[in-house]
């Protein structure tokens, strides 16, 4: 370790912040603290509480901490705010009202139940749309406001009056679910800690030294939450690092780690600078970028890296010229011995993604996109999760409208429908009404199956409830008794894939069971399924590049990075071009995507783009113009009239932000430079079943079929090393022989 990281991990009475540059070890500073707090005898492993961000943070933290300090290393509490969170109530949620098998909402259940009480109201959607009133409601939740404080806050404001009454319904109706959303797991705790002053004090005398990664994106909530904790000891460690505070939409406030030291008397403030990631001149472009906002706590990344080579800004014609370049990028450097899993593409809007993904395709390139479709996202695997809710909480109207008539069990959207019409008169949930259904006179004609599907529920409920069967088995007599598969191979698409799907979720359930042993029951599993992020399921093992947004980068680091659409107006993106807060936000992104790249980082924009439908001339990014010049290296630009391309043709950088409709260009625009088309050295060449050929990536094939799609061939190629490829014969880099 270096001196600053020795002062930081020496460092262990008092609130201290840890300013920790990306790439400057800020994980192997917090291991080695919390071995040197125990090596010291000042505590037991269980006084200490070390929180972060991510489930994929959390158990790399608690893997390293175990490996370092074996004996007792298990007993630290490492883990995300949520989960941290979701264990306190799991133990006094019944002093809110809540049971210890309570359900946490995701963001599609938040949905479908907004909708459900906006429908109650008489509410169109399209006049306030469900996504719109969840994103107030997390906001009201960040500040604290109960929906009463919310509609008197909303006055005359005939909108969030109305989000307010929303609110308030959908509060009741998950306080009956007895389920909490993602917001509820941090702001019950709080209110927990408030109404009962005996259990937040037992967390306090437990929780001596508490560690906090990530501070920079906190929010109000969580804020409260590790002040509340902290106040008898006062040993609280916050790292983080204001140049990448990047969560604002989510309800981040920068202004807790820039205020740490107003707020927590006498803290210690200790730089960690020296960058083990990065080239030189990598970090010199960061530096150059960030050094342009002002409200930051300031600090200058350097290392003992080489300098390495210069930052390249490629020019290209349009969104599909700068897709092919990235291809080819990545196939040459494949082909030199490099792997597809040192690549990343970053972009700030997924709308940049699909001209990439379908080069990359083409180009037989494999990839995985972060932020797309989730394997929890599944329909079977909802459904199946599904079961398992109602299973552990049969009161979670949700989950059960879902499953009540899947598969077919002759059960209507109208009976279901008029049960939770009475079940929300009653205020009971609709399961506590169709295990009654014969006692109300509306439900007589489906009394007979509601009474059959309830009886199915309670029955898994006792073999869940017994000794007798283990998570996979319950898992197994869920698939057995509603015949499940059968209805995917008689009712859905794709049934074989499908059914490998809920397969492989039985693997998941046996590799918790292997992780978690004797701990490994119905609630704690279906709580770790439900705080999954996409970023938990990355395999850095996997030889794929990946694409994501720059968002969802923030954490990771590749050899190589692409930062695509480096033009005004798309990032930084015009909605904060006029305002100076929203500009510095932006700034912060810019300097999180090019501290992901280790050894080559490439800037790509176009001369035109075609976006939602429109096509847009767009200038330079700014972030371009604030690194250094020594630190570029251009290419893919040309000359008009004696000028560089990002000039008019007076040599002034006025390039404007405009659009023209779809398929139209100026009648005056001269199109030199890159350009979206096949390679000239393809013309004339075709492919016919049997060719042997060579490519440059895969080696040497044999084309075993070949499909005529419009002006290319689709090819099906056996590689005598890497098996069976499809490549487009116009972007494919081989030949015959």
């Amino acid at each position: 370790m270096n001196e600053r990281q020795r002062e930081a991990v020496f460092a262990t009475e008092g609130p201290i912040l840890i300013l920790a540059g990306a790439g400057s070890g800020k994980t192997t500073v917090l291991v080695n603290r919390i071995a040197y707090i125990l090596q010291c005898g000042l505590c037991k492993p269980w006084n200490i509480l070390a929180i972060t961000f991510t489930n994929k943070a959390a158990g790399e933290l608690k893997e390293r901490i175990c490996n370092t300090v074996p004996e007792g290393g298990g007993d630290i509490w490492a883990a995300t705010f949520h989960s941290t969170c979701a264990r306190i109530l799991r133990r006094y949620g019944d002093r809110l009202g809540y049971s210890s098998h309570f359900t946490v909402y995701a963001t599609d259940d938040q949905k479908r139940l907004v909708k459900d009480v906006m429908k109650q109201l008489n509410i169109d959607e399209k006049q306030l749309p469900a996504k719109s009133v969840i994103s107030e409601i997390s906001k009201a939740k960040d500040k604290m406001l109960s929906p009463k404080e919310m509609q008197k806050e909303a006055e005359y404001d005939y909108r969030k009056a109305s989000i307010a009454k929303i609110y308030e319904i959908y509060q009741a109706r998950l306080k009956t679910a007895d389920a909490m959303d993602f917001d509820d797991l941090l702001c019950k705790t709080v209110e927990l800690f408030e109404r009962e002053p005996e259990i937040l004090g037992y967390y306090q005398n437990q929780f001596r030294y508490i560690m906090v990664d990530e501070y920079q994106d906190t929010n109000r909530v969580q804020y409260r939450f590790v002040s509340m904790l902290a106040e008898k000891y006062g040993n609280i460690c916050v790292v983080g690092d204001d140049d990448q505070s990047i969560y604002k939409f989510r309800g981040a406030t920068i202004e807790n780690i820039l205020s740490f030291e107003n707020t927590f008397k006498g803290a210690k403030v200790i730089r960690l600078e020296q960058n083990y990631r990065s080239t030189q001149n990598i970090l010199n472009a960061a530096n150059g970028v960030i050094s342009n906002n002002t409200i930051r706590k300031g600090k200058t990344l350097w290392t003992t890296n080489p300098e390495g080579d210069k930052i390249e800004v490629r020019t290209c014609e349009d969104e599909r010229g700068e897709a092919v370049f990235i291809a080819d990028t990545i196939m040459d450097g494949v082909s030199d011995g490099g792997k597809y899993s040192d690549y990343a593409i970053l972009y700030r809007t997924n709308a940049q993604s699909n001209a990439i993904e379908q080069a990359l395709s083409r180009s037989g390139i494999p990839h995985r996109i972060i932020g797309g479709h989730r394997f929890y996202d599944r329909e079977e695997i909802r459904d199946m999760l599904a079961y398992l809710q109602v299973i552990n909480n049969p009161h979670d109207d949700v989950r059960l409208t879902r499953i009540i008539n899947v598969p077919k069990r002759g059960i209507g959207a109208r009976s279901v429908s008029v049960a939770a019409d009475i079940a929300a008169g009653l205020g009971e949930s609709i399961y506590t009404v169709i295990s009654e259904a014969e006692d109300y006179p509306q439900l007589s004609r489906a009394a007979s199956k509601l009474k059959s599907f309830v009886s199915l529920i309670d029955g898994l409920i006792d073999a869940s409830d017994s000794d007798e069967y283990s998570l996979a088995e319950l898992y197994n007599l869920i698939i057995e008794h509603t015949d499940y598969e059968n209805y995917l191979r008689t009712e859905k698409d794709n049934p074989d894939v499908r059914i490998e799907n809920i397969e492989e979720l039985s693997s998941n359930i046996i590799k918790f069971e292997e992780d978690y042993g004797e701990e490994a029951d119905l609630s704690s599993f279906l709580e770790e399924v439900s705080l999954q992020t996409d970023i938990d399921n990355y395999d850095a093992d996997a030889d794929t590049c990946v694409m994501m947004t720059l968002h969802s980068a923030k954490g990771l680091e590749f050899p190589v990075v692409f930062i695509t659409g480096m033009e005004d107006g798309l990032f930084p993106s015009i909605a904060s071009m006029m305002n100076p807060e929203e500009i510095n936000e932006e700034r912060r992104l810019a300097y999180v995507g090019i501290t992901r790249a280790k050894k080559k980082l490439y800037l790509t924009k176009t001369r035109t783009r075609m976006l939602f439908g429109s096509t847009a001339y767009n200038k330079e990014s700014r972030f371009v113009g604030e690194i250094p010049d020594e630190l570029l290296e251009r290419t893919g630009e040309s000359k008009r009239f004696g000028f560089d391309s990002r000039q008019d043709d007076f040599g002034k950088n006025t390039a404007s932000f405009g659009k023209t409709p779809v398929g139209k260009t100026p009648a005056s625009r001269t199109t030199i430079g890159s350009s979206y088309r096949p390679p000239a050295s393809k013309a004339g060449i075709t492919y016919s079943v049997g060719d042997n050929v060579l490519h440059k990536v895969f080696g040497r094939g044999m084309v075993v079929n070949a499909e005529k799609m419009g002006n290319d061939t689709l090819l099906e190629i056996s590689f005598d090393k890497v098996g069976t490829k499809k490549l487009m014969a116009n972007f494919c880099k081989m030949e015959k022989i």
